[in-house]
């Protein structure tokens, strides 16, 4: 159950976000592969950046790559949470007396992040070539004319194979190992932290915390 609402959340999540990750996809892409000053300046900004995509696509558009993006937050979410939510229950984060031991929490989530990443890496490259693909008066980088995830899939393996689907896999994994380590021994030592002082209880969480 933990892997599944942690999935749901990051899907549900991803409709809100994806507008920002096609705005932020297309400017880095911007002046790729070109000497510095010598690549046309497509966006910029934020602002102009959504202005010009609306404009030259459509409003849909800004939700270009949603598909592979829900399917990434799923993938990723229940792999990274569940599985640190795991962790907790089986005491893996735990020391004999049940306190919380911050380098085993850290460790726990950054391999549930590395699988995070490893699991949602395919899903990740598609999101960012459909993302990445634009009308092109204002396209920027390497454009792949995929027709939709389905198209994008059979495109990929067709072309790269399975291990097309893992272009970047190792980048992907040591952010979210890196990330995961960081963030979730955070945020248990929040909780922890404010239910010893009545603020909130979570279940599975330990109210204290040690090195």
């Amino acid at each position: 159950m933990d892997f599944l609402i942690g999935g749901l959340a990051g899907a549900g999540a991803t409709i809100v976000t994806n507008p920002m990750d096609v705005v932020k996809t297309r400017m880095q892409l911007q002046g790729e592969l070109r000497a510095r000053g010598t690549a046309p300046e497509r966006y910029k900004g934020i602002f102009h950046a959504v202005y010009v995509i609306a404009k030259a696509d459509g409003l849909l558009a800004l939700q270009r790559g949603l598909a592979p993006a829900m399917w990434l937050g799923f993938t990723m979410n229940s792999v990274r949470l569940g599985g640190y939510h795991t962790a907790i229950s089986h005491g893996w984060t735990k020391d004999k007396n049940g306190n919380t031991v911050l380098l085993k929490a850290m460790l726990c989530s950054s391999i549930s992040g590395m699988l995070s990443g490893l699991t949602g890496n395919p899903a990740f490259m598609l999101k960012t070539r459909i993302q990445a693909s634009a009308h092109p008066s204002i396209a920027v980088g390497r454009q792949h004319r995929y027709k939709g995830l389905i198209d994008g899939i059979r495109t990929v393996y067709r072309t790269e194979g399975l291990k097309g689907f893992f272009a970047g896999v190792n980048a992907t994994c040591l952010r979210l190992a890196v990330g995961s380590a960081a963030q979730l021994p955070t945020f248990t030592m929040y909780v922890q932290t404010t239910a010893g002082q009545g603020i909130q209880k979570l279940k599975g969480h330990s109210t204290d915390f040690q090195l």
